[in-house]
């Protein structure tokens, strides 16, 4: 349609002088530029609205709305698809009933794992799928250079290029090292951005003060990282928009909106997002349809939260003439709603196209054709013995830093333990939850191993691992002991990329991850049966965590404070600088 002979077509069809494709009949309808819920009909012509009042127009085909809500399509602001574990076409087939009509996805993942050659991968089994996917282009591939290892890179001039794309919608979210460092890579992707009439995403973690005042000056126009009111009302005295967040480990919206209805806060500068949420938590929860109805137990009307999940991010992002709303020359991107407290879309249609019905998908997913190169990334040259886990010191206690975890959210506390030392080697203390964490390099590029310790996943016996670890994507071991811990990574090399439980040599269960260490090429419904399985065996371990393998693939990353682990060893994230494990020993 974006063409002008589309827009006489959709004008022709304004004026009653061309039948429409479709008229969706009897609805009341969510203005959601008025803040008014009309009764009308929607006109659809050539995957657009043409009119919300078009009763009496010839139509081609007719679908009676039963006095139902017509909803915009919800728009998921910030997702890393990857983070699903599942394929864009298996993704859409949870999503989409569920009225997410367009997600705004940061590939970073994928980039991190194979460079360029992997987005384009990614973006090629994007094709076809019933919802619309935009870029926000990686922005730090590597995330933090010099600390961690990576697959592939994506230099200025690829961002660049990538950013010239139809389907690029921004700059990804570019973490404050970047900026405060007055890194002229880094800014030159932001001055781009701009240049092309596009915006650049924060991720702002942790920042305050005048840093966070700076960052601002850097060009970054939101955040997704606020996790209470507070951080998001110093966002936005500084123009950011807040992306609130909720995901399997980040739990924001509750203390975010919670404090903002308290508070009469103007809600047009907040949207939502997901950024990471597995999908046994969307088959339990929801999706954005989750967020709206959050948003609405806590107080605000229904307009306001669906505004948020739609006309905000549409306006934000520059594509208001596209998406977020049921006007005129916008997508057809319709929900037919019963009850506007359930938040749960009776039929869904994507431009136009019925898509979804009564909570399944309807339409057609493409056939997705994976590169064999993307299917073979795991290659471990240490990490495979027992051996390769232990902690060589000399004394009889040692004082090591631990990395506390925070329930609900991906952030965590530098804090300290005691250890006993036999045989020179480093012991993880269960009684006080003080296990030990490995990241193991799995390029076949150097056999990097990082060793450190955590506070939180509660395990009394067994290990979990994951080749998913946020931004590298090495693989992030937590274990009671290392011959489980060895049995973890030998299993996901095998897999080529997984998440694994095992207890006393054996593998209780792996979910297998083989495109990209990241994505499963399972049917939906069999990835998340097994995801259940495995969360349910480190419960049994002793897993205290609701989202464990979730918890895990953050406990490496290096730009979260206050601490992360990588395969180059223990990094202070606020001083974005590697330090040792062990503080000193105790005689």
């Amino acid at each position: 349609m974006d063409t002008i002979s589309g827009r006489k077509s959709l004008i022709r069809a304004a004026l009653g002088h061309e039948p429409l494709d479709l008229l969706i009949e009897n609805v009341r309808v969510i203005n959601v530029y008025t803040g008014t819920i009309e009764p009308g009909a929607l006109g659809i012509k050539a995957e657009r609205i043409v009119t919300t009042n078009a009763s009496g127009l010839e139509t081609c085909q007719t679908v009676d709305g039963a006095g139902r809500f017509a909803v915009p399509g919800f728009i998921d602001s910030h997702i890393h698809i990857d983070s699903t574990l599942l394929t864009p076409a298996n993704l859409a087939e949870l999503v989409v009933p569920m009225g997410t009509t367009t997600l705004l996805a940061d590939p970073m993942e994928i980039s991190n794992v194979a460079g360029i050659k992997g987005l384009e991968a990614l973006v090629k089994l994007t094709k076809g799928v019933p919802f619309h996917i935009f870029l926000e282009v990686p922005s730090r591939v590597p995330t933090a250079p010099g600390l961690e290892t990576t697959g592939g890179e994506l230099g200025l001039e690829e961002v660049q290029h990538i950013l010239t794309w139809p389907n690029a919608i921004s700059l990804g979210e570019l973490d404050p090292s970047k900026v405060l460092s007055l890194s002229d890579e880094h800014l030159a992707k932001v001055q781009t951005a701009y240049q092309l009439g596009k915006i650049a995403n924060g991720h702002a973690a942790g920042l305050e003060g005048k840093e966070l005042t700076a960052y601002a000056c850097g060009g970054l126009l939101d955040d997704h990282e606020c996790v209470d009111y507070p951080g998001a009302v110093a966002r936005l005295r500084q123009g950011m928009a807040v992306l609130v967040r909720e995901g399997s480990t980040e739990r924001n919206l509750d203390m975010i909106l919670r404090g903002a209805f308290g508070s009469k806060m103007d809600t047009r500068h907040l949207m939502f997002c997901t950024d990471d949420k597995h999908p046994n938590d969307i088959v339990n929860e929801g999706h954005i349809n989750y967020m709206v109805r959050k948003a609405i137990a806590l107080g605000y009307s229904p307009m306001e939260a669906i505004q948020m999940a739609s006309l905000n991010a549409a306006i934000h992002f520059r594509v208001e003439n596209m998406l977020g709303s049921l006007t005129p020359g916008r997508w057809a991107d319709v929900l037919l709603i019963d009850d506007l407290s359930r938040m749960q879309p009776s039929d869904v249609f994507v431009q136009g196209q019925w898509v979804a019905h009564q909570g399944k998908l309807v339409a057609t997913l493409p056939h997705s054709a994976y590169p064999k190169w993307l299917m073979d990334t795991v290659h471990i040259i240490r990490g495979m013995r027992a051996d390769d886990f232990d902690f060589h010191t000399k004394g009889k206690k040692v004082r090591v830093r631990v990395i506390n975890i925070i329930p609900d959210q991906i952030i965590s506390r530098a804090d300290e333990a005691i250890l006993q030392v036999v045989n020179d080697t480093v012991v993880s203390d269960l009684t006080s939850d003080v296990l030990k964490l490995a990241v193991v390099e799995r390029y076949g590029k150097n056999g990097n191993i990082g060793l450190a310790y955590v506070r939180g996943f509660g395990l009394q016996r067994g290990a979990l691992a994951s080749s998913v670890s946020h931004d590298h994507h090495n693989i992030v071991i937590v274990g009671t002991n290392n011959l489980d811990m060895a049995l973890c990574v030998n299993t996901i090399e095998a897999t080529h990329g997984g998440l694994v439980v095992a207890a006393e040599g054996k593998v209780l269960g792996v979910l297998p991850l083989p495109i990209g260490g990241l994505m499963s090429d399972l049917p939906t419904n069999e990835v998340t049966s097994i995801l259940k399985e495995i969360t349910a065996f480190a419960w049994s371990l002793g897993c205290k965590l609701p989202a464990p393998f979730m918890t895990l693939s953050f406990i490496s990353l290096p730009t979260v404070p206050e601490l992360g682990l990588t395969d180059r060893g223990l990094v202070d994230v606020c001083k974005h600088s590697l330090i040792e494990t062990i503080i000193e020993s105790l005689l």
